[in-house]
């Protein structure tokens, strides 16, 4: 996994070039939003490795899926 990063050098410094993997362009909806809430608020550490590792959005839209009961 880190065998592959690369740098970009700022004065004296090298720093790595990171990127979030590309999320899915969706609206989450009230349901996605409160669940993101909830996770922001009474989970942090969990909220942000879910949006650190790119599971966040998937796990919101299965939250709405169950929400409405139907797949979108």
């Amino acid at each position: 996994m880190w065998e592959n990063l690369t740098y970009t050098k700022a004065g004296d410094y090298y720093i790595p070039d990171l990127a979030l993997d590309e999320q899915p362009s969706m609206e989450i909806g009230i349901y996605g939003r409160m669940r993101e809430q909830y996770l922001k608020e009474y989970h942090p550490g969990r909220y942000s490795y879910m949006l650190l590792y790119g599971k966040l959005y998937p796990h919101l839209a299965d939250v709405i899926e169950r929400a409405h009961g139907s797949v979108f």
